[in-house]
């Protein structure tokens, strides 16, 4: 098993992915699962703007015909050279498990494989094929820890030679999260909002991204893990009206459902109670929420939980292309959680 940890991936992108043909590249952070699979492909010799060399497909398309997968790998390109096959939105398809199984019985030797995928539990059909072959590298994607985003920002802020006081610092980390893409963009809309300044301070992250802390986001989540449509509708128009960007409540929701998914998946696999893996998993809750968030806990599974948190991130992608839309999508997309959360807390 070629495991490949967060914290690895850039040394193993520098040194040692250039050996390898296939890569499975999943996570809960779609945005962080896409930059990777973006940065493995520029490692290739392939010319990536070359439609000839690249092919790109959904997990959908293989469904209809199972042996596209390996049929793409094996043939040539029009001009000859390398190729590149690039499977997006992957899962437990039984055409994405048997053609990976097929390919790392006889890895290419003329072709890469990227596929990416979501959220896949340890164990999963897909994870399980990949994890048993040496030749397949797998690249696991987990929400931004706070060390993580504080190189992000580093790395950002560097290429334009900028600077940020700690409490301004400590305000965009507040702010960010949750999703790769979604982070960096925040970032850089920032940066561009500096441009002409040398140091970022306190009022620029206020402007331009908003106070996080001004107005709390948690009434919001909190009245969506209730099942309470009025106490969301008010929650929600209250944070509009005070001008804080909605694109912070979903980020606030959806790293509360990845936290939910995650501690369900702990609580499964060590077949403890809600209580006990609050305890452990939940030290960072504050206490008047811990309530809502363990009876959360017990009533929704894991695939349910997934499925919700992919709704949430959709929204906040949605949100960023088409910010006329923002208020609706938010609403929209909370309210749909919302009902879904009602019909748990009443069985």
């Amino acid at each position: 098993m070629v495991e490949i940890k967060s914290h690895e991936f850039d040394g193993f992108l520098q040194k040692s992915a250039r050996h390898y043909r296939l890569f499975l590249v999943y996570g809960p952070d779609r945005g962080l699962v896409g930059e990777r699979a973006a940065e493995l492909s520029k490692q290739t010799t392939v010319d990536l703007s070359d439609s000839f060399a690249v092919t790109k497909l959904e997990s959908s398309d293989l469904q209809s015909d199972p042996g596209r997968l390996v049929d793409e790998v094996n043939s040539l390109g029009l001009f000859g050279g390398e190729r590149l096959v690039w499977v997006r939105n992957a899962a437990n398809e039984k055409a994405v498990i048997e053609g990976l199984q097929i390919l790392a019985s006889d890895p290419p030797t003329g072709a890469t494989v990227i596929i990416e995928a979501g959220d896949l539990k340890k164990g999963s059909a897909l994870r399980k094929v990949a994890e048993s072959e040496r030749g397949i590298a797998c690249i696991a994607c987990y929400q931004d820890d706070v060390r993580a985003l504080n190189a992000l920002i580093d790395h950002e802020l560097a290429t334009e030679r900028l600077r940020i006081t700690p409490a301004a610092r400590e305000l965009l980390l507040e702010s960010i999260g949750g999703d790769r893409i979604a982070s960096r963009n925040e970032i850089r809309k920032l940066i561009l909002y500096c441009h002409g300044h040398e140091l970022i301070d306190e009022t620029h992250v206020l402007e331009i991204i908003g106070d996080a802390s001004t107005i709390s986001t948690d009434s919001v989540v909190d009245a969506v893990l209730s099942g309470d449509a009025d106490v969301l509708h008010h929650a929600l128009q209250k944070v509009i009206s005070s001008k804080t960007p909605v694109f912070l409540v979903l980020q606030s929701c959806l790293k509360q459902f990845q936290q939910l998914e995650l501690m369900r998946s702990e609580m499964d696999d060590r077949r403890q109670q809600a209580g006990q893996i609050m305890q452990s998993l939940g030290r960072g809750i504050h206490f008047r929420r811990k309530p809502i968030v363990e009876r959360a806990l017990r009533n929704w599974t894991t695939p349910d939980l997934a499925r919700e948190s992919s709704r949430i991130h959709a929204a906040i992608l949605q949100s960023r292309q088409r910010p006329q839309l923002e208020d609706n999508l938010a609403m929209q997309t909370l309210l749909a959680v919302t009902l879904q959360a009602a019909r748990r807390n009443r069985g």
